[in-house]
C-alpha cells in the first residue's frame, strides 16, 4: 500500500514543478459554478466495499469543481466545508465538455477509494471497491461535440484519500489533467444550450 501511495505522490509532485493549477481546494467548493463538474455528496454505509447506488440515497451537499485534482494526501486534509464527515461518504460528479478534436481520448483514473468514469453514459474505466490508491487507464473515441461526464468516487475508511481525473487527447504528447474549462465550445456552437435541458432531465431524482 505505502509504495503504491509514494510512487504515485512522486509522479504528480514531479509534475507539480511547473504547476498549471492552484490548489485552492481539494475535492470542490460550494461557490455554485455553471460549467465544470457539479458533485452531489452522499453519506454512505460503514464497512461499504465499493460505489453506492446513488439513486436509493438522498445527498447532503453539493460542490463544484472545473477538474478532479486531489493527489494522495491525508484523509483528514481533504473536505471541503459542506460536511465534517471525513470518511464513507461518496461524491457523484456530472458535467459536459466540447470536443473540438474528434478522434480516440485516453483517461487516467486514480482513486482511493472507489471510482468509476462514464463518457456519454457508457463506463470507460472502472477502479472502484476498496483500495489503495490506484490508476486504470481507457480510451474512447469522441466525435466533434458536446459529450457527458460522470465520475463516482467513494472513500472508505481512513487513512487516505485521492482522486485524480487526466485525460490524453489526439495529437497531445502526454496526459494532463481533465479541466472541463478547457473543453469549452466555440461561440458559434450548436446544441450546447441544449445539453442544459438533457442534463436537467438526466439529474432529476
Amino acid at each position: 500500500m505505502k509504495s503504491a501511495l509514494f510512487a504515485l505522490t512522486v509522479v504528480w509532485q514531479a509534475a507539480a514543478q511547473a504547476p498549471v493549477h492552484e490548489p485552492l481546494y481539494k475535492f470542490g467548493t460550494t461557490v455554485v459554478a455553471s460549467t465544470g463538474f457539479r458533485g452531489q455528496i452522499y453519506f454512505i454505509d460503514y464497512n461499504s466495499q465499493k460505489l453506492p447506488k446513488f439513486e436509493r440515497l438522498q445527498p447532503v451537499g453539493t460542490i463544484y469543481t472545473p477538474y478532479l485534482d486531489v493527489p494522495p494526501q491525508d484523509f483528514a486534509i481533504g473536505f471541503p466545508g459542506v460536511t465534517k464527515r471525513f470518511e464513507w461518504f461518496a461524491i457523484d460528479y456530472t458535467g459536459r465538455f466540447w470536443v473540438s478534436k474528434p478522434g480516440r481520448y485516453d483517461f487516467a483514473l486514480a482513486a482511493d477509494d472507489g471510482a468509476v468514469l462514464y463518457i456519454d453514459g457508457k463506463r470507460i474505466i472502472n477502479n472502484d471497491g476498496q483500495h489503495p490508491v490506484e490508476e486504470k487507464e481507457g480510451n474512447v473515441k469522441l466525435k466533434e461535440g458536446v459529450h457527458s461526464v460522470r465520475v463516482s468516487y467513494f472513500q472508505g475508511p481512513r487513512f487516505h484519500v485521492a482522486l485524480v481525473l487526466r485525460v490524453w487527447p489526439p495529437g497531445e504528447k502526454f496526459f494532463r489533467l481533465f479541466d472541463l474549462d478547457e473543453f469549452k465550445p466555440p461561440a458559434d456552437a450548436t446544441g450546447w444550450a441544449l445539453s442544459d435541458e438533457d442534463d436537467t432531465r438526466k439529474t432529476k431524482r
